[in-house]
């Protein structure tokens, strides 16, 4: 084989070689940036996980996230009205994360979305100046955070947001 020949083939190797280091990247650390192709590749992966996490279908409930002055509010809601499984499904799911939030563990978004994840870190250290209130929904259910503290709310505002780009299809904006 000749020297240019041999130049292509390192050169594609190495192509090869960084597309697999940043897929492994995605997989492992995730990044919370980017379009394309690779929002896709993470949407997909927080979808696996999440069925590890969630027990509600995915493809048949849909988050909401709807920011407000002093915090936010999560709703989970079942794609077909009087679908009782999963209205059930997401009642305890949400009622089991809304006491477990109030603890500061928020192990389960972690799980789902990596460990980085934006304001997860503020919400885990500032857990103790949220409130998280879980109400009955006719369609689902609903988490409310309130805070008196601006830092706390922005990094609800960041955490709902890498919620919306992360659960693509299932998630939308309330507002």
């Amino acid at each position: 084989m000749n020297s240019s020949k041999r130049r292509v083939l390192v050169a594609g190797a190495g192509v090869m070689i960084a597309g697999a280091v940043t897929a492994v990247a995605l997989a492992v650390g995730g990044s919370q940036q980017g379009a394309g192709e690779g929002r896709i590749d993470r949407q997909a992966l927080v979808a696996e996980r999440g069925r590890t996490v969630m027990p509600f279908d995915l493809e048949q409930t849909t988050h909401r996230f709807t920011p407000t002055a002093t915090g936010g509010i999560q709703d989970v809601v079942a794609d077909q009205r009087g679908d009782t499984e999963q209205i059930d499904l997401i009642r305890a799911h949400l009622h089991k994360e809304a006491e477990a939030f109030s603890r500061g563990d928020f192990a389960d978004p972690a799980r789902i979305h990596g460990a980085d994840m934006p304001g997860l870190a503020q919400l885990r250290d500032g857990h103790d100046r949220i409130k998280v209130q879980y109400e009955d929904r006719a369609d689902g259910a609903t988490l409310t955070y309130t805070t008196e503290d601006s830092a706390l709310a922005d990094a609800l505002h960041d955490w709902f947001e890498a919620q919306l780009g992360d659960h693509g299809a299932h998630a939308e904006s309330g507002h």
